[in-house]
């Protein structure tokens, strides 16, 4: 129940937050604009429409995962609201498992409103809803709740400017962890590749929750990588949420 008193609370400010409203209404822009880009180029004007959606939904979501979730924790600290908090019967992990919840709740809410202005051009095209197209949105929701763990993570401990250009970099380094498997299979044997071994473990690798391609040119997936994304999504974000709470159990506030 406070978890969820949180959560509300988290929602609601987040909910307020212009900069929301302003993604948002660019995420728009660039979907309409995927319709003027597809009549500029050659071939099959409806994968080039879904490939710029996809992506212009991918993009802005995160942005709202980074620059709003990096400011939560930070905005309570900064503002010495955090006293108040702590000094209510509620425990440190129920006030940023609270925050988490609330965030992404924000999220789930502007990629339902992104994916139904996608939905309907894509409809405007073909006269009829790709409900394929909705595999790839909720795995792109997944990953920003990955993001969003994040963001909270670095939020416990920094500023938002430097904790907005360490998710940044986690999001990129997650979307190109698959040069270092290359990397590890072409060094010798030794302290090294261990080394990049033990590293590639604990690294994300975001390219799991990507099936962009596979959706919009229809190419077939075993049922059982959607499984493994997903699992790969919910360990991964609960191994993050729990450094933050350790971190943020220990954090002192004086």
């Amino acid at each position: 129940m406070k978890i969820l008193t949180v959560a509300l609370n988290t929602f609601r400010e987040a909910i307020r937050d212009r900069i929301l409203y302003l993604l948002l209404f660019f995420a728009a822009i660039c979907i309409a604009f995927s319709r003027f880009l597809a009549l500029l180029t050659v071939g099959d004007r409806i994968k080039i429409v879904k490939d710029v959606g996809l992506a212009s939904i991918s993009l802005f979501g995160m942005l709202m995962a980074i620059l709003i979730g990096t400011g939560l924790v930070y905005k309570e600290i900064d503002k010495k609201t955090i006293f108040t908090v702590i000094a209510k019967p509620i425990h440190r992990y129920q006030f940023l498992l609270g925050k988490y919840l609330g965030l992404v709740l924000t999220l789930l809410v502007m990629i339902v409103l992104m994916s139904l202005i996608f939905l309907v051009l894509i409809f405007v095209h073909t006269l009829t809803i790709e409900w394929k197209l909705l595999i790839a949105i909720f795995f792109i929701f997944i990953e920003l709740c990955i993001l969003t763990a994040v963001a909270i993570l670095f939020s416990c401990f920094s500023t938002p400017i430097l904790s907005s250009l360490y998710s940044l970099a986690f999001y990129l380094i997650g979307h190109l962890s698959w040069s270092m498997e290359t990397l590890i299979k072409k060094v010798k044997p030794g302290i090294g590749k261990t080394l990049l071994q033990i590293l590639y473990t604990f690294l994300p690798d975001l390219e799991n929750f990507n099936f962009k391609t596979e959706v919009v040119h229809n190419l077939p997936l075993p049922s059982e990588i959607y499984l493994h994304s997903f699992l790969y999504g919910l360990f991964y974000s609960l191994f993050l949420l729990a450094l933050a709470m350790i971190i943020f159990h220990r954090k002192d506030f004086v």
